[in-house]
């Protein structure tokens, strides 16, 4: 399994080549690698499947300690055909510090998880060939970086699972002209049919001009020629036809864009893109300015055997359908900035999702921690903007106190306003669960297994009266939409003793399937509710409160379930 497909659905060039495969691979417990120039002549005497981490079976690795650095090598021949050109070389994801020689030569660092990085390596080419080194820190136990639900003990435990370290997503090359487009922005506005286009070059050159041609089922729509200005472009492109992106429905349009110099193509790049709006009225969040209650199921983006990284494309889409066989329309990608390509699926099949950073396990008491955290929160933002299934970021989950001591206040506002400031077209949520410092979408976390009691909690709420707050000395509810963003967790694993889930294990899948209706039509039928969030999808290791096995196995019939989920919500009635 080399994880083959391209690696950037949404800003694809034909030519590239795909790194994924066997790599010579190193530990480096002490970290003193640099200081023995592995990067000239490592003792490199493991091999290792990129993009899998060292921890998974697919790596072929399968340490699952910690590992306080680890190394990679590879040597390859960049095509003949390719000369003449910039040679880039990207990652989709490494964690979680890294730094990159080519022919012995430092290339660059990156610090993040889970974003995706670049060098232009041209310079570094001798000839034809090119031996990649890249050396990956990793210590999530020391509050200075985010991991998720990787887990800070030697075992998984609770909600915490298997950790990865290293390179998990797509390594490869790219060739490129001297002149090229460097990032794509697409803004939409249903109302009028007009897509606002930002395109930015990685140099000024003269004389450019760039043709933008958008299709609808393969019709043109909509073209311009645009020229130039500096090293940007901004177009206005109106489209004859308007088909709205919606949930359930993926209406998707194709976008080619193509820059020339003097008639001769320099780049080419195609792309898409959907028509939708999310907004916010009356308490309501709103989907091309209708109210849409949305069925929530959480997914942490986990694999038995690839652990953060899906052993195939098609497991990526897969997981999308089995969520969408039961009813749910979409989910909180939690505790991780989740692949390109799942958001590829989830724009594919009209599917919701709200992005999230893994901040766990980052200590944000004080300013260190923002600094850690925003610059990859921001090249979060950046990669997933144009994703019309993304309709909602949300940064922090539930940031509780580091040894007595409370979340800095200002690293979550100054985030929140950064994020605004970047994407003022989506809601912001602070922090998931119980710690709104100022949020656009209020909402809570309840694991409450009680029908009666869950219900009792939001009965006010119900009748237009007090509204149901956790954590009252930390928040204040203040007019937004309301959304219980995760509840149930209920526990079911039947033919095992051992294992972790919310409340009482019930006592049968009858009782199991009583409880989860009663949970969920709390919720459903609450006008002051919008949405909801189930945990969760599917089990991951220890935790099995998922309505799927690890192994994506359905525990109960999907049919029933979707029946639960798919009754018409009181917000959808008025």
């Amino acid at each position: 399994m080399l994880r083959n497909e391209y690696p950037r659905p949404q800003f694809v060039r034909n030519e590239w080549m795909n790194l994924n495969g066997e790599w010579q691979f190193a530990f480096d417990h002490g970290k003193s690698g640099i200081d023995r120039k592995f990067y000239e002549e490592g003792p490199f005497t493991e091999t290792i499947q990129v993009p899998f981490c060292p921890e998974s079976k697919l790596s072929g690795i399968g340490y699952t300690d910690f590992m306080a650095a680890v190394w990679y090598k590879r040597t390859i021949q960049v095509p003949e055909e390719w000369l003449g050109n910039r040679i880039i070389l990207h990652f989709g994801a490494v964690d979680y510090q890294t730094i990159v020689w080519v022919n012995g030569q430092r290339a660059g660092e990156h610090k993040g998880g889970y974003t995706p990085f670049s060098f232009d390596i041209t310079d570094l080419l001798d000839g034809q060939a090119a031996t990649i080194v890249v050396c990956a820190e990793d210590d999530n136990r020391s509050g200075l970086q985010p991991r998720g639900k990787q887990s800070g003990g030697y075992y998984s435990a609770g909600c915490d699972y298997t950790r990865t370290t290293g390179i998990w997503q797509t390594v490869w090359l790219e060739p490129v002209s001297p002149t090229y487009i460097k990032k794509s922005t697409y803004q939409t506005n249903p109302k009028n049919g007009a897509v606002a286009i930002d395109l930015q070059l990685n140099q000024y050159e003269q004389n450019l001009t760039v043709e933008l041609e958008a299709y609808y089922d393969g019709k043109i729509v909509a073209s311009e020629i645009a020229d130039v200005a500096g090293s940007s472009v901004h177009s206005l492109l109106k489209l004859s036809e308007i088909h709205l992106w919606e949930p359930g429905k993926p209406r998707l349009y194709d976008l080619t864009l193509t820059l020339k110099k003097a008639g001769a193509v320099v780049d080419h790049v195609e792309s898409y893109f959907g028509v939708r709006s999310v907004s916010i009225q009356d308490k309501k969040i709103l989907i091309n300015d209708k109210p849409v209650f949305q069925r929530l199921v959480l997914d942490q983006g986990f694999y038995r055997d690839g652990i953060y990284t899906a052993p195939s494309d098609e497991d990526l889409r897969k997981d999308i359908e089995l969520a969408m066989a039961m009813g749910f329309n979409g989910a909180r990608l939690h505790e991780k900035i989740f692949e390109p390509r799942f958001l590829y699926w989830a724009d594919q099949l009209g599917y919701l999702v709200w992005g999230e950073h893994g901040n766990w396990g980052l200590d944000i008491t004080g300013s260190k921690g923002l600094e850690r955290f925003l610059p990859e929160w921001m090249e979060a933002v950046e990669r997933d903007f144009n994703s019309p299934a993304l309709i909602g970021w949300c940064p922090f989950n539930e940031t509780w106190d580091q040894n007595g001591t409370r979340q800095n206040d200002e690293v979550l506002r100054i985030t929140y306003e950064v994020t605004k400031r970047m994407d003022p077209t989506r809601p912001v949520i602070d922090t998931s669960g119980n710690f709104h410092v100022v949020t656009d979408v209020f909402d809570i976390h309840d694991y409450e297994q009680d029908v009666e009691k869950f219900a009792a909690k939001f009965e006010k709420m119900a009748q237009g009266e007090e509204v149901y707050v956790t954590f009252s000395d930390r928040q204040r509810y203040e007019d937004q939409p309301y959304f219980v963003s995760e509840y149930g967790g209920i526990w079911w694993n039947p033919e095992e003793k051992d294992g972790w889930g919310y409340g009482d294990k019930p006592e049968s899948e009858e009782a199991f399937l009583e409880r989860y209706k009663g949970l969920t039509e709390v919720l459903l039928n609450n006008p002051s509710i919008c949405a909801f969030c189930y945990t969760q999808l599917y089990d991951i290791e220890q935790e099995v409160n998922g309505l799927y096995t690890y192994d994506r196995k359905a525990k109960f019939d999907p049919k029933i379930i979707h029946k639960i989920n798919s009754q018409k919500a009181a917000i959808e009635k008025l």
